[in-house]
């Protein structure tokens, strides 16, 4: 296979992988006092919508699957040794709860939803029978939590029925954690494959 083609199989590979409903549900089972029970969905945006690969995504507790804490769009970028994926952020997110599960709901969803959150974006590389992802290179993706300036540090680790993610803000003076998980990653199964959604790419 040529370097070109590799390339171009890893990119939907990925995109494929990532594509589906994850749940959390053993590891919550296994430490209730410490890991609630979630749901992430990555569904696949019409090809139209980027005029390449892009997810929606959202994450719900499996006691309010229509209330997410957290929305996103998602653009692949294929940049030949890595994948680059373009984070998103939707204005008026809580219109759109349930497109994880609804595809009447992810249809409503256009372009002009959706603002790009600046030096946010995550890189993607495979190392054999998986993905290793973290966010850009610079410390640039600021969120302010309790009156405190932090930086995104996000790791991933996905195969194609497994991902694995630990999100953590690190206060910008001292680099000191602020908040997100001090107990280790969420570990999630898939438990559905949208594989099938992905649009053709070429």
């Amino acid at each position: 296979m040529a370097s070109s083609d590799l390339q171009k199989s890893d990119f939907m590979t990925l995109a494929c992988w990532m594509s589906g409903e994850f749940s959390n549900v053993r590891q919550a089972q296994e430490n209730p006092k410490d890991y609630a029970h979630i749901h992430v969905f990555f569904r696949p945006l019409p090809f139209e919508f980027f005029n390449g690969v892009g997810l929606y995504s959202e994450q719900v507790y499996d006691y309010d699957l229509w209330l997410p804490y957290r929305q996103g769009v998602h653009r692949f970028v294929d940049r030949g040794d890595h994948i680059y994926i373009e984070n998103y952020s939707l204005k008026d997110a809580l219109f759109y709860a349930g497109s994880g599960r609804d595809l009447n709901i992810l249809k409503t969803i256009t372009p002009d939803c959706i603002e790009r959150r600046h030096h946010c974006s995550m890189v993607f590389r495979r190392e054999g029978d998986r993905f290793f992802g973290s966010v850009e290179p610079g410390n640039q993706c600021l969120i302010e939590k309790n009156g405190c300036q932090t930086y995104l540090d996000s790791y991933v680790e996905m195969t194609e029925t497994t991902w694995i993610s630990l999100d953590r803000g690190l206060d910008i003076n001292t680099h000191q954690q602020v908040w997100g998980s001090a107990l280790g990653p969420l570990r999630f199964a898939k438990k559905e494959s949208f594989a099938h959604e992905v649009p053709v790419y070429s």
